[in-house]
């Protein structure tokens, strides 16, 4: 159903991939283990939202879930008392929806040898050293992310972008990266007229979604980036407080923008103050999955799935994408289609699977000036997957 990148597969041949048989059968139960709410508005309910589609389109398939297993929300549970559940009540297989569950995935998985787990969106499968019923799958969200970027710039009248970061690990360093890219690329495209250098500066709370006493406060925080002269923020956490924020300040008179994270419908809080969002569509690497399973098809591998280029927003062809709102300018959206376009063209040549990501181009250094990718050089996927710095001209912490 779905272009997979390339060198993903060969890297899973490499490691022996191990096919685990599954008996025929009519009724399938699969598992989802969420780290936050089912109804977040972001990335926790794009998961259970996935569930949702598995159900829609395989009559014999029926969800089993477990919401906002965290230290804060439920202390008292684990991963391994939420899957000997699920497994109890006939979970063939479990998605396990944050690298945060990476190291516990494979310690149940060795307990329960005949479940499939799929933990989205680690590496266990890519490292080699992960029990053989694990994989991986993680969509291009880097792509959406460029588009969220662009759609800033172009939109900013103050050249300050500032975006709400969660916890720094090398996939919120990524995803920023790619916001970086994408703003500075249309900034200087353009935006040069304006006659001032773009300011991006990311500010991490600590967590996906604000708990008290132990994150910053992401209102506090997207609040802060609009005193210090931030017009548009885009957020990187699960819930909507940059929206939020943004659509207050809109509806008393400032020119105030944000960007939500994670879910098709975050800018329905308010739609007027939201230039898009960048979003997860899980539901077809879902049923795909679930229905690998239950015709014994399913095999171990770490996929990073590229999405539908002709149409980023199709919910059955495209694992991700950027939903434009309503307010969006109209002069905004016309360059933005240009770009989108030229973005489109790049990924979409790379016929044999992705091998590179626009934009993702030397001259690029990290943060500290060290050299990503020489002048012409691609950055490497799995340098763009593991990147351990932010980029030369972002303002923020790498670690």
């Amino acid at each position: 159903m779905f272009r997979r990148i390339a060198f993903a597969l060969l890297i899973c041949t490499l490691f022996g991939l191990l096919t685990l048989p599954v008996l025929a059968q009519d009724e399938i139960n699969f598992g989802a283990v969420l780290d936050g709410p089912k109804n977040d508005r972001g990335r926790s309910q794009a998961h259970f939202e996935a569930g949702q589609y598995v159900e829609a389109n395989n009559q014999n398939a029926t969800m089993l879930f477990f919401e906002s297993l965290n230290e804060a929300d439920t202390p008292e549970a684990t991963l391994m008392d939420v899957v000997t559940e699920m497994v109890d009540s006939g979970a063939e297989v479990i998605f396990t929806t944050s690298a945060s569950f990476e190291q516990d995935t494979n310690a149940v998985a060795e307990a329960f040898p005949e479940v499939v787990f799929i933990n989205i969106t680690g590496s266990n499968a890519l490292h080699g050293d992960a029990p053989a019923n694990v994989g991986n799958f993680n969509t291009l969200m880097e792509v959406p992310r460029l588009l969220a970027g662009c759609s800033a710039a172009l939109a900013s009248e103050t050249g300050k972008i500032g975006y709400l970061g969660a916890l720094i690990d090398p996939e919120t360093r990524r995803l920023a990266a790619s916001s970086y890219l994408g703003a500075r690329h249309c900034w200087d495209t353009y935006r040069a007229d304006m006659g001032m250098d773009l300011e991006f500066t990311v500010t991490w709370i600590g967590f996906w979604f604000h708990i008290p006493g132990f994150t910053l406060d992401p209102t506090e925080v997207a609040n802060e980036f609009f005193d210090n002269g931030a017009d548009v923020v885009i957020s990187g956490i699960d819930t909507t407080e940059a929206i939020q924020v943004a659509g207050r300040r809109a509806s008393e008179g400032s020119r105030t923008f944000a960007i939500p994270y994670g879910n098709v419908g975050g800018c329905d809080e308010a739609p007027e103050a939201c230039l898009g969002v960048a979003y997860y569509n899980w539901g077809p690497a879902y049923l795909d999955v679930v229905n690998s399973v239950a015709d014994g098809s399913w095999e171990q591998s770490w996929e990073w799935l590229a999405l539908d280029w002709m149409d980023i927003n199709n919910p059955d062809t495209s694992t991700s994408g950027y939903l434009r709102s309503d307010g969006m300018p109209e002069e905004t959206a016309a360059n933005l289609d240009e770009f989108q376009g030229a973005l489109a063209d790049y990924m979409s040549a790379q016929d044999m699977g992705v091998e590179s990501l626009y934009l993702w181009q030397g001259p690029l250094n990290l943060q500290d000036g060290s050299e990503l990718a020489a002048d012409g050089e691609a950055v490497p996927l799995l340098d763009i997957w593991f990147v351990p710095q932010l980029l030369e001209g972002m303002v923020g912490a790498s670690e």
